[in-house]
């Protein structure tokens, strides 16, 4: 029996019972039947997703017995958290912006008045999701794609440069040449890599005595200061390997250790430089030739690694305020004005999760304790603070603490 043969003996049963029906009267009847008819088919549909769903679900739960996870792990909002690990063990990440490698640096003597710091990485497994020590390499900058690292033997300066399969840990091709090499740096798009060359070590420290009166001899972490090896940059093609050489001339106002990096656009390189202005960044072009910075460049800082967000319309800036511990606020400004446009929270901000979050440095400790502080996420117009990583008690130790290394997806 169809609905209206259905409808038609309804309705001579209520005739003969009831007075005559309402006009619309069928039309509300047939649509009640519409709606439950869809109502069973809807239950049909729910029934079978929820078979389906345990059926792919079982084979997942057999599978992750062995995955044996933080209770403390976030995942949510593009966030992946660990705010029991410091060091990190397992993937740190928010939005675009992911904890591709970190490093700590030890000090190794070479003679009874000299030594060279040198650093050990763990670099980001994408198989596993954890961080595993490579003591190959004495410097590791990770491409966008977190797919390639460029990287650098343990003897600097360097005469090649590997460029190494995150996935496999083997080094895919080597680029020789003919300036040694003492840092790596990528552009934007990760087409490009410059390599700083130097003389000598950057690395290389010598023994001082401290300045407090108590004449103790330490290996002086800036006992170079105005010294430096920098000699010029290789702007290189990571695709082809091809690229030239630019000498730089010797600039004092250089730690033993200033490496250049790409602008945004890759047109010019910029240095870190002591005492100077505009926010101690020294921008070049390609023929070595001191230049200035570009206009949404012009008001960046160079000791602040987050620098443009990913559209360019903001310019990440320092410290400007801490209330209390846990409770601190960064610049955020127009990039071609200068002008502030807000603050967000976080003390050192490290990277760009998207347009309006990112990855900062926020203090765990006293305003009169040595420095400690955690990886957090922060977000523009909000006062909420997530959790990256676990406090990382040896910040005012560079000898001790780790150092975060940021690549975007």
């Amino acid at each position: 029996m169809n609905a209206e043969e259905l409808l038609r003996d309804s309705l001579r049963e209520l005739a003969a019972e009831q007075p005559p029906a309402d006009a619309g009267f069928a039309d509300r009847v047939l649509a009640a039947r519409r709606r439950r008819r869809a109502r069973t088919l809807a239950s049909v549909a729910a029934a079978t997703a929820a078979v389906v769903a345990v059926a792919v679900a079982v084979p997942l739960l057999e599978s992750g017995k062995s995955d044996v996870r933080p209770s403390g792990v976030v995942q949510k909002d593009g966030i992946t958290a660990h705010p029991d690990q410091s060091p990190p063990r397992e993937l740190m990440a928010a939005g675009n912006a992911v904890l591709a490698a970190y490093y700590t640096v030890h000090t190794r003597p070479k003679t009874e008045h000299t030594a060279v710091q040198e650093r050990t990485y763990r670099l980001l497994d994408p198989k596993s999701g954890k961080y595993r020590e490579d003591a190959r390499w004495s410097i590791v900058a990770v491409a966008p794609g977190l797919r390639t690292a460029a990287v650098l033997e343990r003897n600097l300066p360097a005469r090649r440069i590997g460029l190494l399969d995150l996935a496999t840990g083997r080094v895919q091709r080597w680029i020789p040449v003919e300036h040694g090499v003492g840092g790596l740096a990528f552009s934007y798009d990760g087409r490009r890599l410059v390599a700083t060359t130097y003389t000598e070590n950057p690395d290389l420290r010598t023994k001082v005595k401290m300045r407090n009166g108590q004449h103790k001899e330490v290996w002086g972490w800036e006992a170079a200061f105005g010294d430096s090896s920098r000699s010029g940059f290789y702007d290189l093609d990571v695709s082809s390997g091809a690229g030239a050489w630019t000498p730089v001339a010797f600039d004092r106002n250089t730690n033993s250790r200033q490496d250049f990096a790409f602008s945004r656009t890759g047109d010019l390189m910029y240095a870190q430089v002591i005492g100077g202005r505009d926010g101690m960044q020294q921008f070049y072009d390609h023929q070595g030739a001191k230049v200035a910075a570009p206009a949404d460049e012009r008001y960046l800082r160079s000791d602040v690694p987050a620098r443009l967000s990913p559209n360019g319309r903001l310019a990440a800036l320092g410290l400007t305020k801490e209330v209390a511990p846990g409770k601190s606020y960064s610049s955020i400004r127009d990039p071609r004005t200068g002008k502030e446009v807000t603050k967000v929270r976080g003390g050192d901000l490290l990277a760009w999760a998207d347009d309006r979050r990112l990855v900062a440095w926020e203090r765990a400790s006293g305003l009169d304790e040595p420095y400690r502080a955690r990886l957090v996420v922060v977000t523009i117009g909000s006062d909420k603070v997530v959790p990256l990583s676990g406090v990382q008690k040896e910040m005012s130790d560079p000898l001790k603490a780790w150092q975060p290394v940021f690549a975007r997806r």
